[in-house]
């Protein structure tokens, strides 16, 4: 069973604890993160792009001219794309770029980012977030007790207005809750520091 040091907020060793195996020491499954991360992020594009067709532009409802005896070519509405201020031919429209992955191999790339943090020494436990005022500085002086300065996903087990507000300022750092908990996050910041409580609670929720 894969064990990891708790710390205080000192950044010093409080004791070692003990992880979920089927959890934190998962086979690695690179085709699995891969697909769970991609999933992911197409699921984060917005695919507002969009354009107005002929029928949709306003105007156009009678024929600009009559269709005989003008000597020029007949047309039939003002709206028709050839027409300045005209609709847009076969332009872009709203579209939804997500993909799904099956449930079961969204929970094997979880479960193989974890552990691969772990394999790393990446993953952080402190014994808990006490933040009193929301203030930047202290964050960034527990970070730097812990050797974290590379960027960091914090991760809580409850809502904490004190904690987000003093992280939010600093750069390539992100809090989150841990039923959150997704592997693209995990993948895009190189330490994952969490609580005991949320560690607890990651386990519950993921584990199994």
């Amino acid at each position: 069973m894969p064990k990891v040091a708790l710390y205080n907020k000192e950044g010093e060793q409080v004791e070692q604890i003990e992880l979920q195996e089927a959890l934190f020491a998962a086979p690695i499954k690179h085709g699995a993160i891969h697909q769970a991360a991609v999933s992911q992020a197409a699921r984060q594009r917005l695919g507002t792009a969009s354009s107005r067709d002929r029928g949709e532009v306003r105007g156009g409802a009678s024929k600009p001219w009559p269709q005989k005896g003008t000597g020029r070519s007949r047309h039939g509405s003002t709206n028709s794309p050839i027409w300045t201020g005209g609709g847009v031919a076969f332009g872009p429209r709203p579209r939804d770029y997500s993909s799904k992955v099956p449930k079961k191999m969204r929970r094997a790339a979880l479960k193989s980012a974890l552990s691969d943090k772990v394999n790393e020494g990446k993953l952080l436990v402190i014994d808990e977030f006490v933040f009193d005022t929301p203030q930047t500085r202290i964050m960034a002086g527990l970070l730097k007790n812990l050797n974290v300065n590379e960027g960091a996903l914090i991760v809580s087990d409850q809502p904490d207005l004190n904690m987000i507000k003093a992280a939010r300022n600093l750069p390539r750092v992100k809090t989150i809750l841990a039923r959150q908990l997704n592997v693209l996050d995990i993948l895009t910041y190189n330490h994952l520091v969490m609580s005991k409580e949320a560690l607890k609670q990651v386990e519950e929720v993921f584990g199994g």
